[in-house]
């Protein structure tokens, strides 16, 4: 069995448990009708949905609405962040280190790409000695996505 172009990003979406939802043609064009648009999502999480037709008023493309009914959140939420810290001695050594830095890769390259790369690996090197990324973990109250989701819900 060959790959197909189309099979390939399909195949992908699959390895996230993502699936295709539309069923019906949402271009019509002359003598032929095609499904290009499309909604993905993880049917074994949302087993209740429907998806219809919208009629946009474009000449040859219709939109897809999906209403996903019994949505459980979590009334909590964990979530995991990563913060940089900026503090006035990090900024200072930060320009210190940028004006003590070598920039003889950058300027003796001709290749407009290969300058902007070597800048770039310079510049970010120095950023994230520091600029440490730090993870905090925080939990949050989803009063407000639950009142989001209610609104989208009923409108």
């Amino acid at each position: 069995m060959t790959v197909t172009k189309k099979s390939k990003p399909y195949n992908l979406l699959l390895s996230y448990n993502l699936h295709s939802t539309v069923n019906f043609p949402t271009r019509i064009r002359n003598n032929s009708i095609t499904a290009i648009g499309n909604i993905f999502i993880d049917k074994v999480k949302y087993e209740n949905y429907s998806i219809h037709p919208l009629v946009n008023g474009l000449p040859d493309h219709n939109a897809q609405i999906i209403t996903i009914n019994n949505i459980i959140t979590d009334k909590y939420i964990n979530k995991t962040q990563s913060i940089r810290k900026f503090n006035k001695f990090s900024v200072s050594q930060f320009a210190v280190n940028l004006s003590y830095e070598n920039w003889d890769n950058v300027f003796i390259e001709e290749d407009v790409n290969t300058v902007f790369n070597n800048f770039l690996d310079t510049y970010l090197r120095i950023f994230n000695s520091w600029f440490l990324l730090q993870k905090t973990y925080s939990t949050h109250n989803n009063n407000h996505t639950v009142h989001i989701i209610t609104n989208i819900r009923y409108t």
